[in-house]
């Protein structure tokens, strides 16, 4: 998913191929109209809550994992009815950009309202929509929950290099880091940056490699990113675009992972398609190195039987790339007033907390800033949540001081297709 590139990963996330809704799977009921916005003011929550009642909100959202089902069918379901009396649809989908589609033909048609309250988005989707101007405007913070959205960090302002600009809430977030296995190798042996990777890879022939860069494998595309990064020293010159600077860098990318080609497993001749072959080659101790997006670090993994259970999660010490994935809700949605309430709802900090959880079957990082929290519950709830992850993930200060946001939507194809060109077929 994406945590397209979680999100998400880039949960997050890369979504694929078709709308599930139209292809066996349950399409959103049709609803009666909404009440006109002039119904509730968004800066008056009681009168969101009192519109939204004995609504039903259609979530479209990339419906590829169970477990991730089950935690938005069990948590966010329930809480919704619960306390809201708001039903929620969750509509599984294969790709989020069908669900860009019907929206952008429901405004060729003049449909309104139409069939979508919320989408899980990120990335080129949400910019497709702001740019057909199908997007609700202004609320993401005005929600009573986005307070404890640090919205001054560029990871969450930005998504993609597009500004979110009120148009989109934060629900997960996800950063790119490296799995080692302890019974093999001590933390103080671990490389601490792309230089020392380098220096570590030539001195253990054969023992790393990496997710070839390209669609589909955002991973890779996101490894060699953050060596783009070091290289140039400012993460803030990718987050526009600049050909100048690409210009200037990109040699110089290709140059380093040119010379670290010949020490790779395999010699560089091929390379992992995804992260499945790679956490295989880990596993079976081909390779000394693999890569994960989430906060709960390697224990996903553990738990399902994928890597050992001696293994661990870190990040050097800067240029680690993370991103948030969110929710955005379509200017033509039929019930927006229950839309605005999930969205804050899940900026909560109790399901916030359980969403870090791998039990849970989630197992992706915070959108808020934890610090913000000020209630004793709260920060109780937010802080067993991180000790249950235990010696398997990244310790949370380690991640915090290492995350960069990701680059300019437009370095993506640039990277994938030069990486391609220079390093896969060249030098």
């Amino acid at each position: 998913m994406q945590f397209q590139r979680f999100s998400v990963i880039s949960l997050m996330m890369i979504f694929v191929v078709v709308l599930a809704a139209c292809g066996g799977q349950p399409a959103a009921p049709a609803q009666p109209e909404a009440p006109d916005a002039e119904a509730f003011d968004l800066d008056d929550w009681a009168s969101v809550e009192a519109a939204a009642r004995g609504q039903t909100v259609n979530w479209y959202m990339w419906g590829g994992s169970e477990s991730i089902n089950r935690f938005v069918d069990e948590f966010y379901g329930t809480a919704l009815k619960e306390r809201y009396d708001i039903t929620l649809n969750r509509v599984p989908v294969a790709d989020a950009a069908d669900v860009v589609n019907q929206i952008l033909s429901e405004k060729e048609a003049g449909v309104d309202p139409g069939a979508v309250d919320v989408i899980w988005i990120n990335g080129e989707n949400f910019l497709s929509l702001k740019q057909a101007e199908m997007l609700l405007p202004d609320w993401s913070r005005r929600l009573p929950n986005a307070s404890l959205v640090d919205w001054d960090n560029p990871a969450i302002y930005l998504d993609f290099g597009e500004p979110v600009e009120g148009y989109e809430s934060p629900w997960s977030s996800a950063q790119f880091q490296l799995i080692y296995d302890s019974a093999r190798m001590s933390a103080d042996e671990l490389p601490r940056s792309y230089a020392e990777l380098m220096t570590w890879v030539e001195a253990n022939p054969g023992r790393f490699t990496y997710i070839a860069p390209g669609p589909g494998a955002f991973q890779g595309t996101r490894f060699v990113k953050g060596a783009l990064f070091e290289l140039s020293g400012d993460p803030g010159l990718w987050l526009e675009y600049d050909e100048a600077v690409w210009n200037e860098w990109s040699p110089q990318v290709w140059d380093y992972f040119n010379a670290m080609k010949p020490h790779l497993w395999r010699e560089g001749t091929t390379y992992p398609r995804d992260e499945n072959e790679l956490h295989s080659l880990f596993a079976n101790r081909e390779i000394d190195f693999s890569i994960t997006q989430a906060i709960a670090g390697a224990g996903p993994l553990i738990a399902q039987g994928l890597i050992p259970e001696t293994s661990r999660a870190f990040v050097f010490d800067d240029y680690m790339i993370g991103d948030f994935n969110y929710l955005t809700i379509p200017s033509n949605a039929p019930h927006k007033a229950a839309a605005l309430v999930l969205a804050n709802l899940i900026l909560e900090p109790e399901f916030q907390a359980a969403q870090i959880l791998p039990e849970n079957g989630f197992g992706l990082g915070y959108a808020i800033d934890v610090t913000r929290v000020t209630d004793p519950a709260q920060i109780a709830a937010l802080e067993e949540a991180q000790a249950q992850l235990g010696e398997a993930a990244t310790p949370a200060e380690d991640l915090a001081g290492s995350l960069v946001a990701d680059s300019s939507g437009e370095y993506q194809t640039l990277v994938e297709e030069g990486w391609r060109q220079f390093v896969l077929i060249g030098p």
